[in-house]
């Protein structure tokens, strides 16, 4: 069979199969039907495969060697000839020995989700950043198994030749060589992760709070980033359409100007690579005043997904006390009767919202509720400027903090409400004027 570089296989032509395992006795988070399904997104997430459908594999147990069994071997040997299948995609780990021997078996290509996952963020990657990313979790992910050529990773974008390219007969890596490639990339890594810090040191230079948009992949934040800010980040049906963080200033009626910042969807069982080498990314969800937490209430795994992001959460260092809301999105995909059930348990948590990125709707109460929370976090005070500060008078009133004014011969006396981020932004201005 011919092999093709990743770069061609987004166009049409490789046929794909999917499996999930459903290994008896093990401890089962999703039901597997609701698994495969996701599996399946994840596979249509990737350009140029010809999804020819999945399954879900039941056994009794795990075969050391092979994980399936000899007879499951044969049936899926048949139906992949017959089929002229090109790929197949387990949804679940796949050891080197396992991935070696099936490979034999099925005389086809092979890729576990976690080789998925990382063709899938090697794909959406855009930033430097996110590209470096990738390519280091690809080489931490290849260099525990039999590795086909890796010289790809000099490519920036447009996956990471699992699917095909060069090394199509498998050959041992040569550690020493990888080794290098990942030191290489960790002195990139660090030179960008310190231009990220003088980024992060700008932005808490400005007055205003930052919200973060988190929620499990294809919940809607991207179409709610978009709805709210205008940008056209790409927001699509489709698994980790968005992958670098994407933040932009925006009004929000009733909550004022604030730093909204959208994230990558996070999913069940992230490969352990990327959640080390996506932890940077997600650090703006640990500079976030305020997190909103987009939910696909539509989705019959929602409760399951809602674990899986408060547990990542919890794994990145999320204060316990940061302020967080959920909005139950997609009510519009919901029959009438259920949707207003779903709206009458929201409305009885003053930090739950049920509506829609989509159509708009629930989205004013959102904003109400952040905008008391914000306001919570403000301080009164009172200040004089003298006449000639001018420029630090309009900052104020620009910032919408002033509450009173009276001006005298001396001077002007103003009487504020602000947070800690305004007041510290005053000041940088202040001074700057003296």
């Amino acid at each position: 069979m011919t092999a093709h570089p990743t770069s061609e296989v987004k166009a049409p032509g490789t046929r794909a199969l999917v499996l999930h395992p459903d290994i008896r006795g093990a401890d089962r988070a999703r039901d597997p039907d609701a698994a495969l399904a996701e599996a399946l997104a994840l596979a249509r997430a990737l350009p140029g495969l010809d999804l020819r459908g999945g399954e879900v594999v039941r056994l009794p147990r795990a075969h050391p060697g092979t994980l399936f069994g000899s007879g499951k071997i044969e049936e899926l040997h048949d139906r992949i000839a017959a089929e002229d299948i090109g790929l197949v995609l387990i949804d679940g780990p796949v050891t080197p020995v396992q991935q070696r021997n099936l490979e034999r078996a099925l005389e086809t290509k092979l890729l576990d989700r976690t080789g998925l996952i990382l063709e899938i963020f090697a794909d959406r990657a855009r930033t430097r950043e996110g590209v470096l990313q990738v390519e280091l979790a690809a080489l931490s992910y290849q260099r525990t198994r039999l590795v086909r050529a890796w010289t790809h990773l000099e490519r920036q974008r447009g996956g990471l030749g699992f699917v095909g390219g060069p090394g199509e007969t498998q050959i041992e890596a040569d550690r020493r060589a990888i080794d290098e490639q990942i030191l290489r990339l960790r002195k990139q890594l660090s030179k960008v992760a310190r231009t990220r810090e003088l980024h992060r040191a700008a932005r808490r230079r400005v007055p205003f709070p930052v919200v973060a948009l988190v929620g499990y992949t294809n919940a809607g934040k991207s179409t709610l980033f978009n709805r709210l800010t205008g940008a056209e980040v790409m927001a699509r049906d489709m698994l980790f359409a968005t992958l670098d963080p994407t933040m932009r200033a925006v009004d929000l009626p009733g909550a004022g100007r604030v730093i909204l910042s959208d994230t990558v969807g996070f999913i069940s069982d992230l490969p352990p690579q990327l959640v080390a080498a996506f932890r940077a990314t997600l650090e703006e969800v640990l500079e976030a005043d305020v997190i909103i937490h987009v939910r696909d209430i539509a989705h019959p795994e929602t409760e399951a997904q809602a674990r899986d992001v408060g547990a990542v959460m919890a794994d990145l260092g999320v204060d316990e006390t940061r302020p967080v809301f959920e909005l139950w999105n997609k009510t519009d995909l919901l029959p009438d009767a259920e949707r207003a059930a779903i709206e009458a348990r929201a409305a009885r948590d003053a930090h739950v919202v049920a509506g829609s990125a989509l159509t708009g709707a629930g989205l004013a109460p959102l904003f109400a509720a952040l905008g008391r929370q914000l306001d919570g976090a403000r301080s009164p005070a009172e200040l004089r400027l003298g006449h000639h500060e001018g420029r630090a008078r309009a900052w104020l009133h620009e910032h919408d903090v002033v509450e009173a004014e009276d001006t005298d011969a001396d001077g002007i006396m103003l009487r504020v409400s602000w947070t800690a981020r305004q007041k510290a932004g005053f000041e940088r201005i202040r001074g700057a004027d003296d």
